[in-house]
């Protein structure tokens, strides 16, 4: 293109050997011809650009698709590792369902095992109430201040002052004691699931008799005279009986006054539901079957 402008400026320059019409067509071709010259230049110029922006895109669309796959292979390793929790989950799961299966039964059987408990524990509190009251109305016309019936814990207490069973200072049964033994036996025969205990206890004035060591054997042989007028008399089951001796060591009322150590000499039939069964209960099947 330029050695044809160079050409065409020779051919003006022999402007004097051609007409002043003809020398005007030429200049304005030469204009055209130099215009078109600079369009092309331009042309190449931005071609060279958009040569260099299209290799930077390339560069760059290389360099990002390298990054793209280090993400990939980023994406493919997380996918696998949460595969992997998936399936360690899934077993979790299973062993936390038989887990649970397990624990829920554990805990039926706990409530049965309460609930029997509590009917049996029921079953005894019935019982002693029932005990309570047949006492009470077999003992109505006994002096409220010579014999007292109480329920504590599920046991039945019959303290019976010692003026109604036994002479100062001795562990002979009185005359007055067969009114009130006989009931009690009574009582107590007609309940094969009743077990007696019977406590001795005094003040604490030493005893000053010589057949008598202290206040422990004067309460232990008066413990063992009531035992044996029940066996002996009113066919209470030995069996079912208890001769206990508590001397002077759980008083009812302080020693300090006549009043307080009279309510203390007393004899204590205690009454206790047979709780056998309800105490197998408590015991675990495996120790149960050792």
């Amino acid at each position: 293109m330029r050695n044809v402008v160079i050409i065409f400026l020779a051919v003006i320059s022999l402007g004097s050997c051609v007409g002043k019409k003809k020398y005007t067509q030429l200049q304005y071709k030469y204009e055209d011809l130099a215009k078109a010259l600079q369009y092309c230049d331009e042309t190449v110029k931005e071609g060279r650009m958009q040569n260099d922006s299209l290799r930077n895109a390339l560069a760059l669309c290389k360099s990002q698709s390298g990054s793209l796959e280090g993400q990939v292979e980023d994406v493919k390793r997380t996918n696998e590792n949460l595969l992997g929790i998936m399936e360690q989950m899934s077993l979790i799961s299973k062993e936390g369902a038989v887990s649970m299966q397990k624990s829920l039964e554990a805990l039926q059987n706990q409530s049965a095992y309460i609930e029997k408990l509590t009917k049996e524990r029921q079953k005894a509190d019935s019982l002693t109430l029932a005990l309570s009251n047949n006492l009470k109305r077999s003992l109505e016309d006994v002096n409220d201040k010579d014999i007292q019936i109480d329920v504590k814990k599920g046991v039945v207490y019959i303290s019976i002052s010692d003026n109604m069973l036994f002479q100062s200072g001795s562990a002979e049964i009185g005359p007055n004691a067969g009114a009130v033994l006989s009931k009690v036996a009574r009582i107590i025969n007609d309940r094969r699931d009743v077990e007696v205990l019977v406590e001795g206890h005094t003040d604490n004035v030493p005893i000053t008799k010589n057949c008598f060591k202290d206040n422990w054997d004067l309460s232990a042989m008066r413990a063992t005279s009531i035992v044996r007028t029940l066996q002996d008399q009113y066919a209470v089951s030995p069996s079912r009986m208890t001769a206990g001796a508590r001397s002077e060591y759980v008083p009812k009322a302080p020693n300090d006054s006549e009043t307080g150590r009279g309510i203390n000499r007393r004899t204590e039939i205690i009454l206790t539901p047979k709780l056998d069964q309800f105490f197998e209960l408590l015991v675990p099947e495996e120790e149960g079957n050792k």
